[in-house]
C-alpha cells in the first residue's frame, strides 16, 4: 500500500524541473500505475513544464489510466494553441482512449484545427468513440499488448494483406491504424518489416505512430529503418521522438549506437527522447523488476 507522503514524492519528483528527466520519467509511470485523483492531480501539475517531451507523456499516461477526472485537464489542453502541437496531439489522443463519449463534440470541433497532427488526432479520436458505441456491449478484443491503442486491431490476420491497407494512403486513416495495430498484435520479422515501411508515409501523425508501434513491438528488423528517421534532421520532432525510444525499447547495440549519436540533438524534444532511451535501453539490458520503479528511487538502499 502506497502512503501518502509516498504519493507526495512521487508527485515532487515529477514536477521538480531540477530533477534528472529520466527520474521523472520513471515518477510518471509509477503515478500511471498508482491511479486515483492524487496521481491525476500530481499530472496535471506538470503540464506548465517547459518539456514538449514530458508534457507529452503527461497526456499519454492520462489518456492510458482512462480516469474521466482526467477530462477536463485533457480538454484545457487541447485547447490551448500555446502548448506545442505533439503536445496538444497527444491531449486530444488521451481523450479518446479515455472512451467518454461526453468529448464528442469537442473532438469533433478540433478536427479541424490548423494543425494537422492535431486535426488528424481528433478525427481518429472521434472515430474510435463512434466505433466503440457502435460495438457496445460486444466484448472487446484483447491482444498482446495491454495499451489503449487509438483504434482497434483490423479482424484481417493476413500479413500480406495488412501491409497493402496499411501502406495505401487513399484508405481512411483509422482504417490504416486498424491494419497498423493488428501488425503489431500479428508480431515477427514481416510484419515488423511491413510496419517500417510505414516511416516512408505522407502523414507525420501516422509515422509518429509507426515509430511507437516498432517500440512495442521490439524486432530488431525495424532497426535501421527507425535509426534511419531519427537521423533525418528534416523528419518531423514528433516522428523522430518515437524512433528514439523505439530504439531504447528494442535495446540492441545498434540501437545505442543510433542514441548516442544524438543525445546531443539541437532539436530538444530529440536530445531528451534520446536521453529517455537510453534510460530505457539500460532498464531493458538490466536485471530490473520494472521500469515504473519511482517509488524505489524514493527510499534509496543504504549505502
Amino acid at each position: 500500500m502506497v502512503t501518502e507522503q509516498e504519493l507526495e514524492g512521487l508527485g515532487q519528483m515529477l514536477v521538480d524541473p531540477q530533477k534528472p528527466l529520466q527520474a521523472r520519467f520513471r515518477a510518471l509511470f509509477t503515478l500511471r500505475g498508482l491511479g486515483g485523483p492524487a496521481a491525476i492531480s500530481w499530472i496535471s501539475r506538470a503540464f506548465s513544464d517547459d518539456s514538449a517531451l514530458l508534457k507529452h507523456e503527461l497526456a499519454y499516461c492520462l489518456g492510458q489510466m482512462q480516469d474521466s477526472r482526467a477530462i477536463p485537464v485533457l480538454v484545457d489542453v487541447l485547447r490551448d494553441t500555446r502548448q506545442e502541437p505533439m503536445v496538444r496531439h497527444e491531449a486530444g489522443e488521451a481523450l479518446g482512449a479515455i472512451g467518454d463519449p461526453e468529448v464528442l463534440e469537442i473532438l469533433k470541433q478540433y478536427s479541424t484545427d490548423p494543425v494537422i497532427e492535431v486535426a488528424e488526432t481528433c478525427q481518429l479520436a472521434v472515430r474510435r468513440l463512434e466505433w466503440l458505441q457502435q460495438h457496445s456491449g460486444e466484448p472487446v478484443a484483447q491482444g498482446p499488448y495491454l495499451s489503449v491503442d487509438p483504434a482497434p486491431s483490423a479482424e484481417e490476420r493476413d500479413v500480406g494483406r495488412l501491409r497493402v491497407a496499411l501502406l495505401d494512403e487513399a484508405r481512411p486513416l483509422f482504417d490504416r491504424y486498424r491494419a497498423m495495430f493488428a501488425l503489431r498484435d500479428a508480431g515477427g520479422e514481416e510484419a515488423a518489416l511491413a510496419l517500417a515501411e510505414g516511416l516512408q508515409c505522407g502523414s507525420a501523425l501516422f509515422r509518429h505512430e509507426i515509430g511507437y508501434v516498432l517500440g512495442q513491438l521490439q524486432h530488431e528488423a525495424a532497426v535501421p529503418q527507425l535509426a534511419a528517421a531519427l537521423a533525418r534532421p528534416a523528419e518531423n520532432p514528433m516522428v523522430r521522438h518515437e524512433c528514439a525510444e523505439a530504439l531504447g525499447a528494442i535495446a540492441r547495440p545498434a540501437c545505442l549506437d543510433a542514441l548516442r549519436a544524438h543525445a546531443a540533438d539541437p532539436e530538444r524534444v530529440v536530445r531528451e527522447s534520446c536521453e529517455v532511451a537510453l534510460d530505457m535501453y539500460e532498464y531493458e539490458t538490466g536485471s530490473a523488476f520494472q521500469y515504473a520503479d519511482g517509488l524505489e528511487h524514493l527510499h534509496p538502499p543504504p549505502s
